[in-house]
């Protein structure tokens, strides 16, 4: 449409997008992979045809986790680089958290600890210093890095991490991670 609104829903670019991001993620959470994927491929698609970076950036990582789900990691990692650097220039600290976070997650699985390490050292400050991030989204990635620290043999750094990653959970509200962090506590002694 000439008004730059999108025939689909009536509002600009941006909310086309995010409309098709949400589509997407409601797919991923009831298990329509497929539908989920279609979803984000056609959020990119969109996105790349605007100029609202933030937006590509989150239909990236959008299509990233679905890759990742399916254990494409190479493919999720590959989009997570895209996104990132949209990210570091916009102005949603929490979008760069869980972006940065993300990669951090995938190049851990992949055995690169040490870029793994970088992207926590970068995501974890913005979770900390943001009052609106969510406990939950905090806690996850406080995890990851003490899941690398393990990994890394770093035990000081990994109780200390396992700690504040307990309380976040608690706040959250989400046993499963209280107990993962009490058995890891537990462990390093």
């Amino acid at each position: 449409m000439p008004d730059g609104t999108s025939p689909e829903t009536g509002t600009g670019p941006r909310d086309a997008v995010e409309s098709l991001i949400r589509r997407g993620m409601a797919a991923r959470r009831e298990d329509r992979p497929d539908e989920a994927m279609r979803h984000m491929k056609a959020a990119v698609a969109l996105a790349r045809r605007g100029e609202d970076p933030l937006a590509l950036a989150r239909a990236l990582h959008g299509q990233a986790n679905v890759e990742r789900d399916r254990g494409r990691l190479d493919a999720a990692m590959r989009l997570y680089l895209e996104a990132v650097p949209l990210c570091r220039h916009g102005d949603d600290r929490l979008v760069h958290a869980h972006t940065v976070r993300h990669l951090g997650d995938v190049l851990r699985e992949m055995g690169d600890l040490d870029k793994a390490g970088r992207c926590y050292a970068e995501a974890l400050p913005l979770y900390r210093a943001d009052p609106a991030a969510p406990p939950l989204d905090a806690a996850n990635a406080v995890r990851s890095a003490a899941i690398l620290c393990e990994a890394l043999d770093e035990p000081d750094q990994a109780r200390q991490l396992w700690l504040e990653a307990h309380g976040l959970y608690r706040e959250a509200g989400v046993e499963a991670g209280v107990s993962e962090s009490t058995a890891h506590l537990e462990r390093l002694g």
